[in-house]
């Protein structure tokens, strides 16, 4: 707060040391060797290239806008429709910057160049999944997944997944049953059993909420066993409901905790508009207790608790949220057999300058 953000880089460069020296794969703990002048200065980079888009792109996209439908809606949905391959272009090189920074048992990971592909096999595949009505998920997730990991490399040996797109059907039965679930209750209100149908529906969500947290971690653990890199294989053992839990109490507890300051936040903001329409209604003499208080006192206090809300909720979160899941998932994380890995060499330093600067201006959730 104090540098308006540019310390952001250095905090998440010690997070992540911190983080990675934590997790010890066969016993050896992971090393982040990445560099905070090199986020900021890919950041830097990112942003120009973003203003040069914004900017330049669109103006022309707003011009034909009004020039062909006299309104600014076409320009707006072709904006976004043109920012969605950047979003993928953006995670796929902060893989790769991350990777590249990353070593365990002294080796360097690394990922090859090539994230316009990915971008827009990306996009084809969400196209396909939402054209499926969802159905095509498992085929999305493991062929991104395979592009990913069969460009990945540890030292020279390159990782390989292995498996099909069908195995992780399984992963979806909670969403097959909140499906079932949510025609019974559709049904039950075509049949006028408006409270039997209702109440169908509350489970069903439940079910769909559970649904997408077991899809995601069961897909993982299928597809990280069908991993392997130079003989190595893996073998992963989380819990979907485990998972769903440690975000929703620690959610709830970092809300908590951050309800206080909020109410705070709350009382002043309201202080400050009340007193706004009571000088326009002129009652000045009402007005006079919170100009006592000093209108910019109050002002700079609920700026300085309103940062001071996000900072909370920032640092309670990777408390409550971020170290549970990754403790639980590496605490189940085994390798058979690690022998081999003896064996395996060091790869040259991938320079990639512009680091994970795209990632952090589109801010696409890649921050650790």
């Amino acid at each position: 707060m104090l540098t308006l953000g540019f310390y952001r880089f250095w905090m998440r460069t010690r997070l992540r040391r911190w983080y990675w020296s934590s997790i010890r794969p066969g016993g050896h703990p992971l090393e982040y060797v990445g560099d905070p002048v090199e986020k900021l200065l890919g950041f830097l980079f990112a942003v120009v290239v973003l203003a040069f888009y914004i900017g330049i792109v669109n103006l022309i996209l707003m011009f034909a806008s009004f020039s062909l439908f006299q309104d600014n809606f076409a320009a707006y949905a072709v904006s976004l429709v043109g920012v969605i391959p950047l979003w993928f272009f953006a995670q796929y090189r902060a893989r790769r910057y991350i990777l590249a920074r990353t070593r365990w048992r002294g080796l360097r990971f690394g990922l090859e160049p090539g994230a316009w592909g990915y971008a827009w096999r990306a996009v084809l595949h969400w196209i396909v999944t939402i054209l499926s009505l969802g159905l095509l998920l498992p085929r999305m997730t493991f062929w991104l997944e395979k592009y990913k990991t069969d460009r990945t490399f540890y030292g020279t040996a390159r990782m390989d997944q292995g498996g099909t797109w069908t195995m992780l059907y399984p992963s979806m039965k909670p969403m097959f049953v909140a499906l079932a679930m949510a025609i019974t209750g559709g049904l039950a209100l075509l049949f006028e059993n408006i409270p039997l149908g209702v109440g169908i529906f509350f489970l069903a969500g439940l079910a769909g909420f559970y649904g997408l947290f077991h899809f995601r971690v069961d897909s993982l653990r299928r597809l990280t066993e069908t991993k392997t890199i130079d003989g190595v294989r893996f073998t992963l053992a989380p819990s979907g409901f485990r998972v769903m839990m440690i975000y929703v109490l620690g959610t709830l507890l970092a809300a908590a905790a951050v309800f206080l300051p909020f109410m705070v936040l709350g009382i002043l903001l309201l202080l400050i508009q009340s007193a706004d329409m009571l000088a326009e209604m002129g009652l000045d003499d009402m007005v006079a207790p919170i100009a006592g208080m000093g209108r910019y006192a109050i002002i700079v206090l609920s700026v300085m608790i309103y940062f001071t809300i996000f900072l909370l909720w920032s640092a309670l979160t990777n408390v409550f949220i971020t170290l549970p899941v990754i403790r639980h998932y590496f605490s189940t994380l085994t390798l058979s057999p690690d022998a081999t890995v003896s064996a395996i060499r060091q790869r040259p330093r991938d320079e990639f300058a512009e680091a994970e600067g795209f990632a952090d201006a589109l801010d696409v959730g890649a921050s650790l």
